[in-house]
């Protein structure tokens, strides 16, 4: 823990554990996630030692909250991200969610979810997954069009994905979410419509549904520079965007924040909700971010420095107190992405006049003392966030 933080309390949007796991086989071209070839690792890590690492900062994390004389918060959510989490073993991702058991102790009804690629999975893992604490799987289908598949560098299959699935419901798993891309160079209408279809069709309670965002220093925004692929449109995207909508509210799933669609309060995604509404969490593992009130610091990012760091003690890289200014930005921020709406209440008296100018403007509505985004306001909502926080 950063020496800022002293206050161990916990928001009451509860506590949440992150798990980094940075290990790929290979690299999508779109990426610019903190992840690792097994030739860009370097000495001092591996997947065979991983999982022993991230449990002795677990414990280093539950040691800190004793010294400073807090009580440890009992663990609403765990999320493990990557990378791709599963590749490592099943046994290993249990063992570390049993030592966040051990260290902090899981709240009752708690929510465990990995992702996943599916080339990564078969049966028998996410059965042994399953009984080894995991509640909730988000499979990266990203696109059923193999073309599509093919120009964001994935490995798999578009019925690899369908297999994850599949499997996941007959290991137990009743939640499952599919991760889908949209506005792939070379992505048609139908494309995406199959894709959507699909996922309705797997029976997944919970989609994702993200914009292509071409980040620099990736292989596709160097592909894009010399003319191989035509560079996203945003019209495009707009026009993907209405199309998610359109599939999955006449499939029964209802949107609760711009970019995830759940069939029901139940299949929402627990941990992102936490992240949303203001809960506090600790990230383990290299690059991993932690939030605690008015503090929030990152570990090392390459596995070997993170590794050599925590043998030393503590793997954090920096950290930074947050004024209430970057605290109200924040709020407003992610308050104003979910359907519940963003509490007038958080507003100061410039934000209160904005909000009427959406409303106005018909990008929001104000229900009950909250500003919610219309389906044109989520189209535009990193505007009306800016007009907030002018």
């Amino acid at each position: 823990m950063a020496a800022a933080a002293a206050d161990p309390a916990t928001g009451a949007a509860g506590f949440g554990f992150y798990v980094h796991v940075p290990f790929c086989v290979s690299r999508c071209g779109y990426c610019d996630f903190n992840t690792y070839t097994a030739s860009e690792l370097g000495a001092g890590v591996s997947r065979d030692t991983y999982a022993s690492i991230v449990r002795a900062e677990i414990r280093s994390a539950a040691a800190q909250f004793a010294e400073r004389g807090g009580t440890r918060p009992k663990v609403d959510t765990v999320f493990f991200g990557g990378g791709t989490p599963t590749l490592l073993s099943a046994a290993d991702l249990a063992s570390i969610l049993a030592e966040i058991d051990d260290a902090f102790g899981l709240a009752a009804g708690y929510e465990a979810t990995t992702e996943a690629n599916p080339e990564s999975v078969d049966a028998d893992y996410l059965a042994e997954l399953h009984d080894g604490g995991f509640t909730r799987l988000s499979v990266g289908m990203q696109s059923t069009a193999s073309h599509v598949l093919k120009i964001l560098d994935r490995e798999h299959s578009p019925q690899k994905a369908l297999n994850a699935v599949a499997y996941a419901h007959k290991a137990g798993f009743e939640h499952v979410s599919l991760d889908l891309i949209y506005g792939t160079p070379g992505e048609t209408a139908a494309d995406f419509e199959a894709s959507l279809d699909a996922a309705v069709d797997a029976g997944v309670d919970h989609v994702s549904a993200y914009a292509l965002i071409v980040e620099d220093g990736t292989a596709l925004a160097r592909r894009i520079r010399s003319g191989q692929v035509p560079q996203p449109s945003d019209d495009t995207a707009a026009d993907r965007y209405l199309a998610a909508e359109a599939v999955l509210a006449d499939a029964g799933f209802h949107w609760y924040e711009v970019s995830n669609w759940a069939r029901n309060e139940a299949a929402q995604c627990r941990h992102n909700l936490l992240y949303w509404e203001g809960g506090h969490w600790w990230g383990a593992g290299p690059g991993a971010h932690s939030h605690l009130p008015g503090v929030r610091w990152w570990n090392h990012k390459h596995p070997s420095t993170y590794g050599a760091a925590l043998a030393q003690g503590l793997p954090a890289a920096g950290h930074e107190e947050l004024t209430d200014d970057d605290q109200y930005l924040e709020r407003i921020l992610l308050r104003t992405r979910l359907a519940s709406g963003l509490p007038l209440s958080l507003l100061r008296p410039t934000g209160k006049a904005a909000a009427e100018h959406a409303a106005a403007d018909g990008l929001a509505v104000i229900e009950d003392g909250r500003l919610k985004l219309t389906l044109r306001g989520r189209l535009l909502a990193d505007a009306v966030v800016r007009d907030l926080t002018s």
